[in-house]
């Protein structure tokens, strides 16, 4: 592990299966379903139901660990739950599983695409009353289960096809999120970044670049060249496409405010994360400093905001509830024609509903509208947001590096927020966007793996 990093892990795949609790809140909850956990890897869940008028809070449990069900005997190793037959039922773990589930998700050429994985049988076209003919098993070591159907129709599911679908919504999350580590740092980063060679990131793919993003928000890509821009564009799209914004798409620019944005001046920027007024935000950002020249200053600023959100939940868990569940407004507006703002307001700290993790930081106060509170509340969440904003402008929690050409900046914008200070001269960067969606698939794709990734899918 990097010298100056705490070690913040989310839950494996094997056997670890975290009770998710709703509980009631406090009054001035705006978002329900808030759950307190002991650890930031499992902080606060968000429902989207509507908010009752008031709630009790209450002190909540740690998260604790489910044990293998009795009936669990494996057909691999007692972690895994075993599949059994009876009287023609499929039973994992001592659960049944509906025939309709196992026939909607077939995976015989007819019923579901070789190469895409997507259906290929209406699935609303399967009798409602259909039932197992005869059911056995087949493998070296029974591994495969053999269903024929009343209709003649003929299914195979491999036993750990089966064995996923009892798996509870936090163990497939793993999978589906490439949730398998946060370390969280400080300004101590400075002595241990995580660096990735060009050549490397280009001859073995971005594997290497994905994973150090994963488990730090960030990674530096070290030796691109930087006579042009077009070795930084190949080696984003290498990751995944390049999102396009009122901004364009990747991006070359200088400080010359071309686009009615704060971040095309010299002024100095506090640490914020971009895309507050987007319903998503991007992904990832890259930076990468072409030149610079006559002039000075300019360093960068990143602040990890996972681990500032896990401060504030320590030292004071009400302003942390605060602001996981107290929505805000954001607007873009400086382009002439454009006002673009999200469908609905978001709290500065978003978890995952289903598996309670903290997901994204959304922090910008120059873009920042209302705050969704009655106004006579509002000084509450005030009171929080300069609490965090303390911990994120704390020398321990802030990591300043000079950018120069040849080092490219990739960073998780729902993670790390990023910042300058002010600088003189000409500076030429380039660099840009990159969905969520389609840096997990890359991420997902380089650590699980297609089967792995695919069978989380299909037993959701």
């Amino acid at each position: 592990m990097m010298a100056g990093v705490a070690d913040n892990r989310t839950w494996g795949l094997e056997a670890r299966r975290v009770i998710v609790v709703i509980v009631n809140l406090g009054k001035k909850c705006i978002v329900p379903g808030y759950a307190r956990f002991q650890s930031i890897a499992a902080a606060s869940r968000i429902s989207t139901e509507a908010a009752p008028t008031s709630h009790k809070k209450e002190q909540l449990p740690t998260p604790r660990l489910n044990k293998s069900s009795p009936q669990a005997k494996a057909f691999e190793s007692s972690n895994t739950p075993r599949v059994t037959i009876d009287n023609n039922k499929i039973v994992v773990a001592g659960k049944t599983i509906p025939n309709i589930w196992l026939r909607d998700n077939c995976q015989c050429n007819t019923c579901m695409h070789e190469s895409t994985k997507q259906r290929l049988q209406d699935t609303f076209d399967i009798p409602q009353d259909l039932s197992i003919k005869s059911a056995s098993t087949s493998g070296g070591q029974s591994d495969v289960v053999n269903i024929e159907w009343d209709d003649g129709h003929k299914s195979s599911f491999s036993q750990r096809f089966l064995t996923n679908t009892v798996q509870d919504y936090q163990a497939r999350s793993v999978v589906r999120q490439g949730l398998t580590s946060f370390k969280l740092w400080g300004s101590s980063i400075a002595q241990s970044q995580p660096v990735v060679s060009y050549e490397e990131a280009t001859e073995k793919g971005m594997g290497s670049v994905l994973n150090a993003i994963r488990d730090y928000g960030f990674c530096y890509i070290d030796n691109t060249p930087s006579s042009t821009p077009a070795p930084t564009e190949a080696l984003l799209r290498r990751i995944a496409f390049i999102r396009e914004t009122h901004y364009g798409g990747f991006y070359d620019f200088t400080a010359d405010l071309a686009s009615q944005d704060t971040a095309y001046t010299n002024i100095a920027l506090g640490a914020h994360t971009d895309n507050t007024y987007f319903s998503e935000p991007a992904g990832l950002q890259a930076f990468h400093l072409l030149s610079h020249t006559e002039g000075e200053g300019g360093a960068s600023l990143l602040v990890d905001g996972f681990k500032a959100a896990a401060d504030l939940r320590a030292a004071d868990p009400e302003a942390y509830r605060l602001l996981s569940t107290v929505n805000v407004h954001a607007h873009a507006s400086g382009n002439e024609g454009i006002s673009i703002m999200p469908y609905r307001g978001f709290p500065v700290l978003e978890h995952d509903p289903a598996t309670g993790e903290l997901l994204r930081v959304r922090w910008n106060t120059s873009d920042r509208a209302s705050v969704e509170m009655p106004i006579e509340e509002v000084g509450t969440w005030y009171d929080a947001a300069r609490k965090f904003d303390a911990l994120l402008k704390s020398a321990e929690n802030e990591y300043w590096e000079q950018l120069v050409p040849g080092r490219v900046l990739v960073f998780d914008n729902w993670r790390v927020l990023h910042g300058r200070s002010s600088f003189t001269g000409k500076r030429r960067i380039c660099g840009g966007y990159i969905n969520r969606d389609d840096w997990m698939s890359r991420l997902k794709m380089e650590k699980f793996g297609q089967e792995e990734v695919l069978g989380a899918l299909a037993s959701s």
